[in-house]
C-alpha cells in the first residue's frame, strides 16, 4: 500500500484541536491500514517522530432519503489518533489562534 493511500484526510473539530495542543493528531485513514504503516506514513509526510497510534473503527451513520424514504448507509471507516514525540508539531492542524 503507498504512503498516500493510507493517510485519507486530517480530521479537524473542536475535540481534535484540543488534542492538538496536546501533541495528538487525528486522521481518517484506510480501513485495511495496520498501527505500523499509519506510523511510517505520518513520520514520512510530516517529518515527526510518532510515539504511538490508536486505532478506531467507526461505523457509517444510516441516512434516509426524504423523497423516497429509502435508507441507505454510509461506508464505515477507521480513524487513527497519532500521539507525537514532545516539541513536534503538525503544521497542517495550526490555526494560528
Amino acid at each position: 500500500m503507498k504512503l498516500s493511500d493510507i493517510l485519507k484526510k486530517p480530521l479537524i473539530t473542536e475535540k481534535t484541536s484540543v488534542l492538538n495542543t496536546q501533541g495528538r493528531y487525528v486522521f481518517a485513514v484506510d480501513r485495511q491500514s495496520t498501527k505500523k504503516e499509519i506510523k511510517n506514513a505520518v513520520e514520512k509526510n510530516f517529518k515527526v517522530k510518532v510515539i504511538g497510534v490508536q486505532t478506531i473503527g467507526v461505523k457509517g451513520k444510516k441516512r434516509r432519503s426524504l423523497r423516497t424514504r429509502k435508507q441507505t448507509a454510509q461506508a464505515d471507516w477507521k480513524k487513527a489518533i497519532v500521539s507525537l514525540k514532545q516539541g513536534d508539531k503538525i503544521d497542517l492542524f495550526e490555526t494560528g489562534a
